[in-house]
């Protein structure tokens, strides 16, 4: 989940049921609107830890592995929306050379 929990562990914080759907929703949210902008995910962070109270400091507990993370996310996000394109495709009965 976006790096939150981690920081709520780091500072030794009990995220209660209702933030802990609070940062699923605000998560997801997030993500809809930043899948293919790079570095995006320490911005909508930000906005996740607002939400539910935790400190902005915590940011920087996540800052040296995002890059990595971050690869691996638009990774996912390219071929999410290639099976996308052809699973559409298909549907549409063009006849594909893959």
């Amino acid at each position: 989940m976006c790096g939150c929990d981690v920081i709520a562990q780091a500072y030794g914080i009990d995220l209660s049921i209702t933030q802990q759907l609070l940062v699923i929703f605000t998560a997801l949210l997030a993500a809809i609107g930043s899948a293919g902008i790079p570095m995006a995910g320490l911005v909508m962070m930000a906005v996740v830890l607002k939400a539910v109270g935790l400190p902005m400091e915590g940011i920087g507990l996540v800052l040296a592995v995002d890059r990595i993370l971050d690869m691996f996310r638009t990774t996912i996000n390219v071929y999410g929306d290639t099976c996308a394109a052809v699973v559409i495709a298909r549907s549409e009965g063009e006849i594909l050379k893959i």
